[in-house]
């Protein structure tokens, strides 16, 4: 072997050998802004159930049910970190959630809001859920599953899950229990993208309806986010 060969052999190996690059999306720069306590309401849950510790949200997973941003949401982007606590916990990011669905809770009505759900889920629902039921765990993951809710419709990105639903993650990125994992959800024209640790993942077009509140989901176990920055967007 030459030497040409042998340099375009190693430069080869180099290139398919490097780490593809990761976004780098931190919620900083222009336009960007943190989510506080003022900017949510307690929809349907509990007054002790969410609480605003040193910039860490603290949910105690009961009862199941949302807090909402004040404002409503078109176009926009987010950052946010989330961990569980307990292994198979199960939370979620909820994203153009409608407004009748939102009065529907306060009013009583159901538990979680219609929209796009963002699966805040751990690795360790899926043991859960066989042993409980007694069926497959094929309908979810637990790497970042992005779905509709109620009457939303979206058509989601492939991987597919077998209801035609739910957009599966290509990568399965989430980390464990007390880790902390980084979600960027882009939200617009009636799209969502959700990339996992700086990789993209899931989403889906079409959606309708595209417009509605932010929403974070209290559903059985304790979890936490922190970091929870929006730009907001034409």
């Amino acid at each position: 072997m030459g030497f040409v060969s042998i340099y375009l052999t190693i430069t080869a190996h180099a290139q398919t050998s490097m780490p593809l690059p990761k976004a780098v999306i931190d919620g900083t720069g222009p336009g960007w802004y943190a989510l506080a306590k003022e900017h949510f309401v307690n929809v349907n849950c509990n007054p002790e159930t969410w609480s605003w510790t040193n910039g860490v949200v603290q949910c105690t997973g009961k009862p199941t049910g949302v807090i909402r941003t004040t404002k409503l949401q078109t176009n926009f982007e987010l950052v946010v970190q989330w961990r569980h606590l307990q292994s198979g916990g199960n939370s979620g990011v909820f994203v153009w959630a409608t407004p009748d669905s939102i009065k529907a809770l306060e009013q009583g009505k159901g538990r979680l809001p219609t929209g796009i759900e963002v699966q805040v889920l751990d690795h360790g629902y899926t043991e859960q859920y066989e042993k409980q039921s007694k069926k497959k765990a094929d309908w979810f993951t637990t790497n970042g599953d992005v779905f509709p809710t109620g009457s939303t419709t979206m058509d989601p990105f492939p991987p597919v899950a077998p209801n035609g639903k739910r957009s599966f993650p290509s990568k399965n990125l989430s980390k464990g229990v007390g880790e902390w994992n980084h979600y960027y959800v882009r939200c617009i024209n009636g799209e969502v993208r959700l990339w996992v640790n700086g990789e993209e993942v899931s989403g889906g077009n079409n959606i309708r309806p595209a417009s509605g509140y932010l929403c974070l989901e209290s559903e059985g176990a304790p979890v936490e986010f922190r970091e929870l920055r929006i730009r907001e967007l034409p």
